[in-house]
């Protein structure tokens, strides 16, 4: 009899798993969870722009600040050299006067300050410096002549106007030469307003009041022309021919198209970052997307800026 030796049968094992994934430094990457990855993105955008805000109210607004004062500063003696600075609403070559272009050099001896004004007064405008409410004339001409500034932000040029005596000397040159004024006081909304300016001429610097980035009210300073009048030419834009951007206190609400397409630029480059740091490793991967993520939250809190007040 035969007897018919059967093989045993097979060992089965159990699967071994596979190794967790590891970075280039041999660090396990954690699992994907959609919904950490947006809430990594999410943070890192609101960490972009309030880093952003901060930036652009103390140590980048003031240098940009510092940046476009030179720039106007030197365009400006340029077309005082050649004669073509702008002496009303509208250029030499009768174009309109574009926003944000150098019409005058103001002077105050008694802050220290000396700033290249403006045409226009948009939050965008004061960025810059000082900006000339378009419907009032340039100083040194017939009537009352209005330039606003801001109080904290971006240079904080109108920061110590309360404090100008009466008596201070106040100096604007443009293109029809040097006017000196002098201040007759301070005031603000309520205050006894003064009289109208009739063939004379007369300087009012408007700021913010309140405390430090939080405008509550507005400051006048009025100043009385002590040199001879210039000659006005004919305006095209009539007071109170101007939007509500260009009031004291307004904002640009145009400004909310660029704060939607930057926003949504610096969210896609938050995603990014997220699943970057999860197949590249964290050093790596912040040392290269943290300049990007900065510049663009200081580009999105600078739109957003210029929805704020203008004096602020």
């Amino acid at each position: 009899m035969t007897t018919v030796l059967t093989p045993p049968p097979p060992v089965t094992s159990s699967p071994v798993p596979p190794p967790p994934p590891t970075g280039p430094d041999g660090t396990p990457r954690p699992h994907a969870r959609p919904g950490l990855a947006l809430a990594g993105a999410a943070l890192c955008v609101l960490a972009a722009v309030l880093l952003g805000f901060a930036g652009n109210l103390t140590v980048v607004g003031h240098l940009q600040h510092a940046r476009d004062q030179q720039t106007a500063y030197d365009e400006l003696r340029r077309q005082l050299a050649l004669g073509t600075a702008p002496v009303g609403q509208r250029t030499f070559d009768d174009k309109p006067v574009p926003m944000g272009a150098p019409v005058a050099l103001l002077r105050i001896p008694a802050l220290g300050l000396r700033e290249v004004v403006g045409e226009g007064t948009t939050s965008g405008v004061l960025m810059s410096g000082p900006g000339h409410r378009r419907d009032t004339p340039l100083p040194g001409q017939a009537g009352t002549s209005v330039i606003m500034g801001r109080q904290w932000g971006y240079g904080s040029p109108f920061n110590a106007l309360s404090q100008l005596p009466a008596g201070a000397r106040i100096e604007a040159t443009t293109g029809q030469g040097r006017a000196v004024y002098q201040v007759r006081g301070v005031r603000r909304p309520g205050d006894r307003l003064p009289a109208p300016a009739g063939a004379g001429g007369r300087l009012t610097l408007v700021t913010a009041s309140g405390s430090p980035y939080t405008p509550s009210g507005v400051l006048y300073v009025d100043a009385e022309l002590a040199t001879p009048v210039q000659p006005s030419p004919p305006r095209h834009v009539r007071l109170g021919w101007i939007g509500p951007a260009e009031e004291a206190l307004g904002g640009e609400s145009g400004a909310w198209l660029v704060v939607f397409l930057r926003s949504q630029a610096l969210l896609a480059a938050a995603l990014l970052t997220v699943w970057l740091h999860r197949v590249w490793g964290n050093w790596q991967t912040w040392i290269t997307a943290g300049p990007v993520l900065a510049a663009l939250g200081l580009a999105v809190a600078g739109a957003t800026t210029r929805l704020l007040p203008n004096l602020l």
